[in-house]
């Protein structure tokens, strides 16, 4: 079935973004922990919304699904790249109580949010192939002890390095962000690197800047909130994780072109031989890989973890959850379709087209796999290790808030100093 664009919600303003209300806290999370799951009904058609899959994986599992139940098909919506796009049109769905949207993909970090605005529904543990999932992915897909998501697939970050011109040039994979700079000045004397730049991740204004952020500061030491769930931005360390990323675009180890980076600009730059390293999540391993000529890196690339200021960085916990949303019919197609979806034979089929991680820690051990995909066991590594993106109160201002400090600093407009300053204030009172 082909995917398509959504334009009915395109005429509505932005609605004001929902609380995230951790489970510590009051608001709709008591009721929403009160009430047990109620029994999920009505079937046919349902939709899956999601942001785009240039891989084609999800899609063969929608096709598989379809073919066996002609009765209830699945109609892909697909919504844009950026993931600030894709909450937005997602809450809009939810304020007016449509039923446009069936099964939702959403990112582990708006899981909490949409579960406390009861956006979407408590599942049935018991009718969910929970079992043999890696412990944290379950986790970030539950709410006031209630599982209100299933995970679909885990993320951490890696970092992508030119295996080729480090050995030409007699360096390792940096573990540091000092030998980093000091690999990619040897390298860039190369004759083959002429053109190149040093090193990339995700900077354009929206959530991967946020995430970029937050790995910089945990990777220096710091946290955006504390364990009690304050904000601590404005601290020694975290002004060396935005000093870092100010200097890199300053001396020009991160290319100027790199402040409108998502993901997948990120990945073509690396791709078409522009960089020698980049931050990005493990599915664009294959695309690298490809063999049809798109990769001018195909077999000329390695992984690590990212690098940190005294050592291997710390990495933020990424990856997808599916629920159904409140407002649609159709419900127990949704459940039948998302347990099919995130099945491990399902994930562990999509894997030869995909290299978004697996949910199952089995896979990650299975030699098959790893031979195909040996990034697994460094991305094994990155999750254990990995922190979540920091658990405000009203996640939407937050994570707005940080975005647009980190600009302004990474664009020159204000000093570090100045927006870290002004952004404690601002999740200070955004926490109060």
């Amino acid at each position: 079935m082909r995917q398509r664009r959504p334009n009915r919600f395109a005429t509505l303003s932005a609605l004001a973004i929902g609380v995230l209300t951790m489970t510590a806290c009051g608001g709709p999370s008591d009721s929403t922990a009160a009430s047990a799951p109620e029994e999920l009904s009505g079937r046919g058609p349902i939709t899956y919304v999601s942001s785009p899959d240039s891989s084609g994986a999800a899609q063969e599992t929608i096709e598989a699904w379809n073919a066996a139940h002609p009765e209830e098909p699945v109609e892909w919506i697909e919504l844009p790249l950026d993931a600030d796009q894709q909450r937005q049109q997602m809450i809009q769905n939810a304020q007016i109580e449509s039923d446009a949207y069936t099964v939702l993909n959403l990112d582990v970090v708006w899981t909490s949010e949409f579960a406390a605005n009861r956006w979407v529904e408590p599942l049935p543990v018991e009718e969910l192939p929970l079992d043999g999932m890696i412990d944290a992915t379950v986790e970030a897909a539950t709410y006031a002890d209630q599982q209100f998501a299933v995970p679909y697939y885990t993320d951490g970050a890696l970092l992508y390095g030119r295996s080729d011109l480090l050995e030409a040039a007699g360096v390792q994979m940096p573990t540091t962000w000092e030998a980093m700079e000091q690999a990619c000045a040897a390298v860039l004397e190369l004759p083959e690197a002429e053109g190149m730049s040093c090193y990339a991740g995700q900077f354009d204004k929206n959530e991967g800047l946020t995430v970029n952020f937050s790995e910089a500061a945990a990777s220096a030491g710091g946290a955006l909130y504390d364990a009690d769930g304050q904000p601590s931005v404005d601290t020694p360390e975290t002004l060396d994780a935005l000093n870092f990323l100010v200097d890199g675009f300053e001396s020009g180890m991160i290319p100027q072109e790199a402040v409108t980076f998502q993901e997948e600009q990120g990945r073509q730059a690396f791709q078409d031989g522009d960089l020698v390293f980049l931050r990005n999540w493990p599915y664009i391993y294959n695309p690298l890989s490809a063999q049809d000529g798109s990769s001018q890196v195909a077999g000329k690339f390695t992984v690590a973890p990212i690098p940190g200021q005294d050592g291997p960085g710390v990495s933020t916990l990424g990856g997808r959850n599916l629920a159904i949303s409140s407002s649609a019919e159709n419900k127990a197609t949704a459940l039948d379709f998302i347990t099919f979806f995130v099945s491990q034979e399902q994930e562990r089929a999509r894997l030869e087209l995909s290299s978004r991680a697996p949910v199952y820690s089995a896979l990650f051990e299975d030699q098959e796999i790893v031979s195909a995909l040996p990034y697994l066991p460094t991305l094994l590594q990155s999750v254990e290790s990995a922190q979540p993106r920091p658990k405000a109160v009203q996640y939407g201002a937050a994570t707005a808030a940080i975005q647009d400090a980190v600009y302004a600093a990474i664009t020159g407009k204000q000093t570090p100093e100045e927006s870290l300053a002004g952004l404690q204030i601002q999740l200070e009172e955004l926490a109060n």
